[in-house]
């Protein structure tokens, strides 16, 4: 057997050959075992529940959604103008209730939007 052979079956493209394959051996290898072990996970956890231990209906029935007209808390003043207002001084986020709850409608012959194909009001 010549030299020749052994220096090109030990060159870096020879090696990374080998290299990948091995990885690919122990990648393919390590999925094979990990099918088993999702498998023995799977059995250890609890099923589904039953129809029994489903969440019921409340006695009053089912809760519907509501909606109301909500009203934008107004922003307090500072007394001075050179005064910062904190936020505790501010008060809690929010709103409240709107004494008017009927919805906002069109008027008639308002046209929307721009670019909405009506007439507009003129």
């Amino acid at each position: 057997m010549d030299g020749t052979y052994w220096n090109i079956a030990l060159s870096n493209a020879a090696l990374g050959t080998i290299g990948a394959l091995l990885g690919g051996l122990i990648l393919a290898g390590a999925l094979v075992w990990a099918v088993p072990l999702g498998i023995r996970t799977r059995r250890r956890e609890p099923g589904p529940p039953k129809a029994h231990e489903h969440p019921t209906l409340p006695e009053s029935g089912p809760v519907h959604e509501s909606s109301e007209i909500r009203e934008p808390n107004e922003v307090p003043r500072a007394a001075d103008e050179s005064e910062r207002l904190t936020p505790h001084q501010l008060g809690g986020p929010g709103s409240r209730r709107s004494d008017r709850q009927e919805r906002p409608r069109w008027e008639s012959g308002g046209g929307g939007s721009f670019g909405s194909g009506g007439s507009g009001r003129t």
